[in-house]
C-alpha cells in the first residue's frame, strides 16, 4: 500500500523548498538571465538527476537504519521538525531583509550549465538537510519498493518542473523583475509553511498531536 498522505505532504514540502530561493534556484535564474532559454533548459535534466540521487541515498539509507535501530525514526522525525522550524525562521529572515537584485551570469554552453547545476546540487548542504526533513515525513522504514519508486520519481518531477518554470520565466527581464518584487512575500509564505509543519512534527513526537 502506498502512503499517499505522507507522500503528498513530502512533495508539498519539497515543492516549497524547490520554488523558494536557494543556491539551485539562483543558479537556474542566473543561467536563464545570462545565457538564454536554450541553455537554461539544460538545467532541468541535471536537477532531475541530482534529486534522484539524493532521494535514493537518503530514503534507502533511512529504511536500512530504521529496520535495525527503531529508536532512530522518532529521533529523525524530531530532527526534521527542528530543521523545518529553522528553515522557516531563515525564510522569514530573508523576507524581512529581501533584496531585489539578481546578478547576471556569464554566457555558458548547455553542457557547462548541466555540469555546473549538477555540481551545485551534489554539494549543496540544503539538499542534504531537505532530504533529512523529507525522510522524517515519508515512512521510509515501512515503505514498499513501489512507494519508494513513487516518492523518488515524483520528487524528481517536482524539481524538474519547478526549475523548468524558472528557466522559462527568467529568460525575460520583465518576469525577473516581477519575481524580484514578489520575493519578499514568497519567502514569508514558505517560512510560515515550514515553521508550522515543523512544529506539528515536534508535537507528534512529544505525543501532543
Amino acid at each position: 500500500m502506498i502512503p499517499w498522505t505522507e507522500i503528498l505532504t513530502a512533495w508539498a514540502v519539497f515543492a516549497a523548498n524547490v520554488l523558494s530561493p536557494g543556491p539551485n534556484v539562483f543558479n537556474t535564474i542566473a543561467i536563464a538571465l545570462g545565457s538564454g532559454r536554450s541553455v537554461a533548459l539544460a538545467v532541468v535534466p541535471a536537477v532531475a538527476l541530482g534529486v534522484t540521487g539524493w532521494a535514493l541515498a537518503l530514503i534507502l539509507g533511512a529504511a536500512f537504519l530504521f529496520a535495525r535501530l527503531p529508536w532512530l525514526e522518532p529521533a529523525l522525525t524530531a530532527t526534521g521538525g527542528c530543521l523545518l522550524v529553522w528553515f522557516g525562521t531563515r525564510y522569514l529572515h530573508r523576507a524581512w531583509h529581501w533584496s531585489a537584485g539578481i546578478g547576471r551570469a556569464r554566457m555558458l554552453s548547455a553542457r557547462q550549465a548541466f555540469a555546473i547545476t549538477l555540481g551545485i546540487l551534489a554539494t549543496n548542504p540544503k539538499a542534504l538537510t531537505t532530504w533529512i526533513v523529507l525522510v522524517s515525513i515519508f515512512p521510509a522504514g515501512q515503505a514498499t519498493p513501489a512507494a519508494v519508486a513513487v516518492m523518488v520519481a515524483g520528487s524528481a518531477c517536482v524539481a524538474a518542473l519547478g526549475h523548468l518554470g524558472y528557466a522559462l520565466a527568467f529568460s525575460t527581464r520583465r518576469a525577473a523583475e516581477a519575481y524580484a518584487r514578489a520575493g519578499r512575500w514568497i519567502n514569508a509564505g514558505v517560512g510560515i509553511f515550514f515553521a508550522a509543519l515543523g512544529l506539528r512534527l515536534l508535537a507528534g513526537v512529544a505525543g501532543l498531536a
